[in-house]
């Protein structure tokens, strides 16, 4: 007997053989604008830092990009997979790649001709402008190659090669993270070193996951596969519109919040500049975890997606309430080291007067009180896309940032000032939490009740011998 082992093998195995890795190549995709944040903020200063974190919406809306597409594709390739229908797997990848590399040049156009605009609608102030603008144009280039790697990399780990997926990742972070130190401090170039540093880290990055077209396991390319297909690109989207629509709704709260603080930061002692750079510290530090529950989330997505497919409705929950699980050990973790140590955190990204060290630590413990349950939101998202409830799945995403966040953000400053800039992000963290718990046991049910009524067809076969 043989079978995928996606459908077979011990769910906690298959998470584990899968989230790790994924969540290695999360956590080192993430890492490039950290470094950048930690190398720029001890060569350049917090203006550096600032601008860093203008020019930050440019990459959310990359990755928006690249999950549309990226998670999208895997995600029918992975139901197909489970449905057996191999054909129509190497369609729905090969398309998607195609789609990836128009879609990178299509934003590099719009991004370079558009640049001092956006920089100024993502809140640029005018002593961060210049710094923000010699970062993002250099940055940009490298966009068409990070969306291609970030899409292929959901294809790769679909394929059953999850550790393929994360090497792609860490050759580019490692690059970086070398370059870096040598651009900045020892050529003196300053920020410009830093966005060199990070492009040519993302083309070593491309390359080595383009290698793998000829290395797919369980399907055979053709030409075919590669033909552009405008119904192909559509079902693609909307399988990752709720990946991507919360990305999409992370940069708008971006700029929103980058507005209200430097609104609010100006009318206080601390002025519109220590806000901004503090903000993106704190975001950045939140993208560590963020980025283990993205992790979790993409290792579990071909598991769910295949055994969806097969009808083992048992084995979809049991990854899902794994990867809930898995979830909330690490962002308790997080908020012990958020909480108790914000100042040793901080400092990390170079030193501030007095008043800029004050925000930033206070920043980081009201907007991430709640980072112990913000992750449920992300990972109940993913399941229904995994499932093909695209719809459900895209409503889930824009919870937290659309329907809770911006609304506060625009709110509560009105009657608290900056504090109430603060307090938006825990707040509205806990009312998306209530409303995915909900919306998730729902779905559970229902698939609990399916399992019953399908019988033994629902169970996993045994393992093959």
């Amino acid at each position: 007997m043989s079978g995928n082992p996606l459908g077979y093998e011990k769910i906690p195995k298959l998470l584990k053989d899968y989230a790790l890795p994924s969540i290695t190549a999360t956590l080192v995709g993430s890492l490039y604008n950290i470094v950048d944040q930690i190398f720029i903020g001890q060569g350049v200063g917090y203006l550096g830092n600032a601008a860093t974190n203008v020019a930050y919406p440019f990459s959310t809306i990359c990755l928006a990009i690249s999950l549309l597409i990226g998670i999208g594709s895997a995600s029918r390739f992975s139901l197909y997979l489970g449905k057996k229908e191999e054909g129509a797997a190497a369609k729905a990848a090969g398309n998607g790649i195609v789609l990836m590399a128009i879609a990178g040049l299509i934003y590099l156009a719009i991004g370079e001709s558009l640049l001092d605009q956006l920089l100024v609608l993502f809140g640029s102030t005018k002593d961060v402008f210049p710094f923000a603008q010699q970062y993002a144009r250099v940055t940009l280039a490298g966009m068409p190659f990070l969306i291609i790697t970030n899409g292929m990399s959901n294809l790769i780990r679909a394929d059953g090669s999850p550790r393929y997926s994360m090497a792609c990742m860490v050759l580019g972070a490692v690059a970086n993270t070398i370059l870096d130190p040598i651009f900045i401090f020892l050529f003196h170039w300053g920020i410009f070193g830093a966005a060199l540093a990070t492009v040519l880290g993302q083309i070593l990055s491309f390359f080595f996951a383009i290698r793998y077209l000829w290395r797919f396991q369980t399907i055979r390319f053709e030409k075919n596969s590669f033909r552009p297909s405008i119904r192909e690109s559509l079902e693609t989207c909307s399988m990752g519109i709720s990946s991507s629509a919360n990305q999409i709704a992370i940069t708008l709260v971006q700029i929103i919040l980058y507005h209200s603080l430097t609104y609010y930061g100006a009318q206080s002692a601390y002025g519109p500049d220590i806000p901004l750079a503090a903000c993106g510290i704190v975001m950045k530090t939140n993208a560590i975890i963020l980025a283990i529950v993205v992790g979790i989330s993409q290792g579990s997505q071909p598991i769910i997606g295949f055994n969806y497919g097969a009808k083992q409705y048992s084995r979809v929950r049991e990854a899902y309430l794994h990867a809930i699980k898995w979830n909330m050990i690490v962002s308790a973790i997080g908020f012990l080291l958020l909480q108790c140590f914000p100042q040793q955190i901080i400092s990390l990204f170079g030193a501030g007067d007095t008043l800029y060290l004050e925000f930033a630590v206070l920043f980081m413990r009201i907007y991430l009180f709640m980072v112990l349950v913000n992750g449920v939101q992300l990972l109940s998202s993913s399941f229904f896309t995994a499932i093909g409830k695209a719809v459900k799945g895209a409503f889930l995403a824009l919870t937290r940032q659309v329907f809770f966040l911006i609304p506060l953000i625009l709110a509560l400053p009105l009657r608290f000032g900056l504090m109430g800039v603060l307090s938006a992000g825990p707040i509205a963290d806990f009312m998306a939490f209530l409303l995915s718990v909900v919306l998730a046991r729902i779905e559970l049910n229902r698939q609990k009740s399916l399992s019953q009524k399908e019988g033994p067809q629902t169970q996993a076969p045994a393992c093959p011998k």
